[in-house]
Parts: C-alpha cells; structure tokens; sequence
C-alpha cells in the first residue's frame, strides 16, 4: 500500500495553511507534502508537523518571484547567488521540520541553450552537494507545458539523463503521474523504466487534476504497479479537490478495497 501525503497547498483549503496540518492528521494522512513553507518561520512549520504527528514528505525551495510568475531559480543565468542562497534557506526548514526531501525548480528558460543547461547542472551540483551534508534528498520533477509554458525542465527522458550524468547519490526523480501523462503518456511504462531514478512520486487525475480515479487513466492500476515494482517512498496527493477535500477523500477507501 503506497504511503499517502495531503498536499497541503492544494488540499484542506477550507482552512487558512498553518490549520490543514491538524485537517490532514484528522482525516488519516500521517505525511504531507506542500509547495513552499517561506510565508512562516521554520520553528512554526516544524511545531505543526511534530504536534499532529506528520511526516514532512517534500517541500520545494524558493521559486524566486512566484507572484510575478517566476517557477525557480535553478536554470537562471544571473541568479545564480540567489539559488545558492535558496538552498541554505530550504535546508534550514528542512532541518527544522525533519525533511528529508527537496524538490529544486528549474525555472522558465529554454533547453536549446547549452550555457543554460551547462547552468543548470551546477546548480544542481550544489544543490545535492549541500544537502548531502545533511542527509537530504534532492528530486527534479518534469512539468507539463500545458500547466507551466516555458518551463525548463519538460521531459522525463532529459531529466533522466540530467541525474545520470551528474551521479550524484541523492539527486532523484519526482516521477508525477499527472505531468507525465500530459507530456509523454505511457504512464506504466515510464513508472517501470524510470524506477530506479525515483524518489518520489505524485499524482492527480488527467485532465482536470482533481481527485484519483476521476480521470482518463486506471489511476489505482499505476498505484498497485508502485508496489509490485518495490517503490517505498511517498504519493503526494498533489491534486485540486473537485469540491470539499474532506468529501473527495472516498477515492483513498475505494482504493483500499480493491
């Protein structure tokens, strides 16, 4: 049975953000996962998860200007102090919430330019390098174009070559199961080739990204496959409820019943 973590940025959004971590503990989840915790101290984030017994699955660094549509640093000529700087500042939350996962965006820029690639993996090699002294793991998460236009990191088979080039021992793949459907398809396949790569996996229902099973795939077939392919990590339920989280959770108990 795969380990289920509320996306507390896209779920429980009846309550304000520092309220849904007491919302996912009420309902069953014991992780969860969110975008950025930067809005609150790191002490506030970490006194959440240890109060109501959560694990922190994964939470991304800071995305540079998010309000002005920025999507990450990584990949950014001229930005690359401030990434360095973003790395300290995750680790310090992770340190504090007990995270062992970082998600690093790469930003809007374009691959066909190899200074901005050759940008990119240092980053990264910092990146892993830092949180490596920390026991932190760092995942890259390929993001459909439809969603995010103009994002960097758009292909699953680039970022697959991207982590085996660097060879770092904690760079991984976040495998989303809603991202790669929109991008590539051939969803099982892809879960069945990239496994060894992966650190963590999402997922969400195609096309409208609202609860499992509500979309076009056999979303609880790709789930049991995680099993029989040994996965041990986290499914972060990055999905958009389609009306009350609470309600839209009935997908979770007709999951374990099959």
């Amino acid at each position: 049975m795969p380990q289920f973590a509320a996306n507390l940025t896209m779920m429980f959004n009846e309550v304000a953000f520092l309220e849904r971590f007491a919302a996912a503990a009420m309902v069953g989840f014991s992780a969860v996962e969110f975008l950025f915790p930067y809005d609150h101290p790191p002490e506030v984030i970490g006194e959440r998860l240890r109060e109501n017994g959560l694990t922190p699955a994964l939470f991304n660094l800071p995305p540079g200007n998010w309000q002005a549509g920025e999507r990450g640093l990584a990949a950014l000529d001229g930005r690359q102090s401030e990434f360095r700087t973003s790395v300290d500042t995750a680790l310090r939350y992770a340190r504090s919430a007990g995270a062992r996962t970082l998600h690093v965006m790469s930003g809007l820029a374009s691959r066909r330019d190899p200074a901005t690639i050759a940008i990119y993996r240092d980053s990264l090699a910092f990146a892993c390098d830092r949180a490596g002294e920390c026991g932190i793991d760092i995942v890259i998460e390929p993001i459909n174009p439809r969603d995010m236009p103009g994002y960097f990191l758009n292909n699953f088979d680039f970022a697959a070559d991207i982590i085996t080039a660097l060879k770092k021992p904690n760079l991984k793949l976040q495998f989303d199961i809603y991202h790669r459907q929109i991008i590539h398809g051939d969803v099982l396949t892809g879960l069945r080739r990239l496994m060894p790569l992966i650190g963590h996996v999402q997922i969400a229902s195609v096309p409208l990204r609202n609860e499992p099973a509500t979309g076009e795939l056999d979303d609880f077939r790709l789930l049991k496959e995680l099993d029989v392919l040994g996965y041990k990590g986290f499914v972060g339920c990055e999905y958009r409820p389609a009306g009350k989280t609470v309600a839209g959770l009935s997908w979770l108990d007709a999951f374990a019943s099959r």
